[in-house]
């Protein structure tokens, strides 16, 4: 029988853990499908790592991976792949807004024989202006660099075991979860699904957050804004010459440019354009500095499994 395994990345989430573990360990029972699910505790500072320590001692199919810090959403669903034993791995939020009975039909496409089961969002839920319109942007932005439609993408997703050995052997440091699992390829579908609201807590995501994540991902991703300033140079450089054979012409007709507020806007203009495109050439240097170093892409500090088996070997 194959086994399904069911990541869950959990930041703070002490609240959700116990409700979480029942609502998705008694679907998949109830549908005789043979599971793990593994919480990955990304360096929360509440008492996730100790809610989820318990639920794994209740079931022999929880188990739980806790980073020595906070590494980020996507260093957890890497981790969470790399450490599935299952013939297909699903990715899921512990807050429950993906909803649980989704997992059945994609195991049941899983069974039919695709490999990479996307969930496209058909809502997204009860959010604010600001942050819609980011996410619009952002997703757009996306979109146009990758050539991937990405407009209701989500981290909810089932990989078959070839996908997943795809994924995890990429050897780039920084990477984009939501985008990889499309680039990877084999044979996908999709899914649609309504996200939820919270039932505990608030997002974690903050304005803030949010847009370093996306320029984070744009940028290790795709090349597009490295390409947009050797646009702006070859729009400026049309610009100068233009504005040059008109300056020599007026020269030789006697009627020089006055120029001294143009001179000052030119100056002006291509000095914000020059700073813009360093900065841009500044952090992909950064990355490819990141990546040099070639640093763990997490680092856990201990698991279930570990803490379960010393446990058991104290003398009664």
């Amino acid at each position: 029988m194959s086994l399904l395994s069911v990541i869950i990345p959990a930041y703070n989430e002490a609240g959700m853990i116990h409700k979480t573990t029942e609502i998705v360990s008694n679907l998949l029972e109830e549908n005789n499908i043979l599971y793990e699910l593994i919480f990955v505790n990304d360096g929360s500072k509440d008492h996730t790592w100790e809610e989820i320590e318990l639920v794994s001692k209740d079931n022999p199919n929880i188990k739980g991976l806790s980073f020595s810090r906070n590494f980020g959403k996507e260093g957890a669903v890497f981790a969470g792949l790399e450490y599935a034993h299952g013939d297909c791995c699903a990715v899921m939020d512990c807050d429950l807004q993906h909803p649980p009975e989704t997992l059945i039909l994609m195991y049941q496409l899983w069974t039919e024989g695709f490999e990479v089961i996307e969930g496209v969002k058909t809502s997204r839920g009860k959010e604010s202006i600001f942050h819609k319109l980011f996410a619009k942007t952002f997703y757009k932005l996306i979109s146009g660099a990758t050539d991937i439609d990405m407009s209701r993408a989500s981290d909810f997703k089932l990989l078959d075991r070839k996908a997943v050995d795809a994924f995890i052997n990429l050897p780039e440091r920084h990477v984009f979860f939501r985008a990889l699992s499309a680039w990877v390829g084999f044979k996908t579908t999709y899914v649609e699904f309504d996200v939820r609201e919270r039932e505990i807590g608030e997002s974690k995501w903050s304005l803030k957050s949010l847009f370093r994540y996306a320029i984070s991902n744009i940028s290790s991703f795709s090349a597009v804004p490295m390409q947009i300033v050797t646009g702006c140079g070859v729009l400026f450089f049309i610009f100068s010459v233009i504005l040059g054979i008109q300056t020599i012409v007026k020269y030789f007709r006697g009627n020089a440019l006055a120029g001294f507020p143009t001179l000052i806007l030119l100056l002006l203009i291509i000095g914000s354009i020059l700073m813009f495109s360093l900065g841009i050439i500044g952090y992909y240097i950064a990355k490819i500095y990141e990546e040099v170093k070639q640093r763990p892409r997490y680092i856990i500090s201990e698991t279930t499994e570990l803490n379960n088996a010393s446990e058991s070997d104290q003398p009664e």
